[in-house]
């Protein structure tokens, strides 16, 4: 296990697996709910609120990259049933999207487990998280969903225990091997019957907090974490998936918001390597990544004194990329998922930090 201990300091720059079978409760939210007081909420103090006025001097959207031909929409659906932020990471299965603990209600280790079928337009509850935690990895693998590490402080103090609920009738969480090491803003992809969790970041206060390059690889059979080729610059809050048969990692943080990467890499599990891809035009950190129409979609993100609104899309058949209509609600530590045609970004922080929640949910699409 010694590479797991390895850190490069180099300069530069989320189902239903049936929603009976993830033990979800009825959709009580009614399709354009309306909630008293806004869609936003402090973590210091409860009651809902409006979009703090410092956004508008924190809120970018520009791209540098190119136009595409057809920018795409956005449309407001059914916001979440409360204000959260900081999932980090949302994931999909049979064209619903689950989102799994971070901030709110003015707590930041919540055990949260939503649920939002678009065909209803409605969030309902599955069954909670076993241990509450912010920055949760999560990803699908044969129609089980994982849960992995997590904060159980304010973007710090990570804890090590990882879960599974079954697709084929559980209702109820299990515990599997837990990470060699606590680690927290794990990124978690699945592919070719193994998942991954790739980076992350580890330490209990705020200047011992560190990334790392980390590369694990869980294999559900065995129950067991193996070691891969690490990647090549230790970072967290990164935007990772898998196409085809190899995995993008599309910027993220070196230890803070303030060293923000534009790095993209692939990694070949058939080689155990990494390759150089084209940069990701804003660099930027706790953003979505999600495939959609064969292109990789990256929006919001956040840096110092800026969240960005910013949704840039990567080809790649081309290795290039293409700025595409923004969010209309700059987020950061949100929940983004391919769902249906579409894809959908829910909660979220829309100023800089932890400070405060949102319940808005956008979806892009290219009709």
């Amino acid at each position: 296990m010694s590479r797991i201990h390895r850190r490069h300091f180099l300069a530069a720059g989320a189902a239903t697996v049936a929603t009976s079978a993830l033990g979800a409760r009825a959709f009580a939210q009614a399709p354009g709910h309306e909630h008293h007081g806004g869609l936003y909420e402090s973590l210091q103090k409860p009651g809902r609120i409006g979009l703090p006025e410092i956004a508008a001097t924190q809120h970018v959207t520009e791209s540098p990259a190119p136009k595409a031909a057809n920018q795409g929409r956005w449309i407001t659906k059914a916001p979440l049933p409360l204000p959260r932020s900081e999932m980090a990471w949302a994931t999909a299965h049979a064209d619903k999207m689950h989102l799994l603990g971070g901030y709110g209600e003015q707590r930041v280790d919540r055990p949260y487990h939503q649920v939002y079928d678009p065909v209803a337009n409605r969030w309902g509850d599955a069954t909670p998280l076993p241990k509450g935690a912010n920055h949760v990895g999560v990803a699908v693998l044969d129609g089980n969903l994982y849960a992995i590490g997590g904060f159980i402080e304010q973007n710090r103090r990570p804890h090590g225990e990882c879960f599974v609920i079954e697709a084929a009738g559980g209702r109820a969480w299990r515990m599997i091997a837990p990470l060699p090491r606590p680690c927290g803003a794990i990124a978690c992809v699945a592919l070719n019957g193994a998942l991954h969790a790739i980076g992350g970041a580890i330490g209990d206060t705020f200047p011992t907090k560190k990334s790392v390059d980390w590369h694990l690889v869980y294999d559900p059979k065995a129950d067991k974490w193996n070691v891969r080729a690490p990647m090549p610059l230790g970072m967290d809050h990164t935007g990772t998936l898998a196409v085809g048969n190899v995995i993008h990692v599309v910027g993220g943080r070196v230890d803070s918001f303030l060293t923000n990467s534009n790095l993209h890499h692939t990694y070949d599990p058939a080689k155990d390597t990494w390759q150089p891809r084209r940069p990701l035009p804003t660099a930027r950190s706790g953003h979505g990544a999600v495939l959609y129409r064969d292109k990789i979609f990256v929006m919001g993100g956040e840096g110092y004194e800026r969240v960005y609104g910013q949704n840039e899309a990567y080809d790649p058949a081309t290795d290039r990329w293409e700025a595409y209509a923004p969010m209309p609600t700059p987020r950061h530590g949100l929940g983004a998922a391919p769902v249906g045609d579409a894809v959908h970004v829910a909660g979220g922080g829309p100023i800089m930090g932890g400070s405060v929640q949102s319940a808005v949910h956008e979806a892009f699409t290219l009709d």
